[in-house]
């Protein structure tokens, strides 16, 4: 089975770095949690095109299990705008720190 990014995008002005990393941290704790239910990493976005956040699976049915529309409009709400999710699933990633490559999220050769 093949994990699942959900890239989110809002339709925000770019936040200051110390604006960014103060709503990060504050809401990590959140996707920390989220753990246990098949978030493997989220990365936060914050740029010319907006600010939003990447995020990793272990599968297409744990994000659609967050990604709610009762999810979605309680961050219309926080945040003024409706976001945009884009929906992949991938197959394939190296993960250089760990010098691996993974196939649906197994580990199938060292990367170097």
């Amino acid at each position: 089975m093949s994990q699942c990014i959900v890239i989110v995008q809002f339709d925000l002005p770019k936040r200051s770095e110390e604006q960014a990393i103060r709503g990060a941290v504050a809401t990590a704790p959140i996707y920390r949690e989220l753990a246990r239910k098949g978030l493997i990493r989220k990365n936060y976005l914050n740029g010319e095109a907006g600010t939003g956040g990447v995020y990793l699976w272990e599968s297409r049915a744990d994000a659609e299990a967050w990604f709610t529309e009762e999810r979605i409009g309680q961050l219309t709400e926080r945040f003024g705008v409706r976001p945009r999710l884009t929906w992949y699933d991938t197959h394939v990633t190296v993960e250089n720190p760990a010098e691996e490559v993974r196939v649906n999220g197994r580990v199938v050769e060292p990367a170097g």
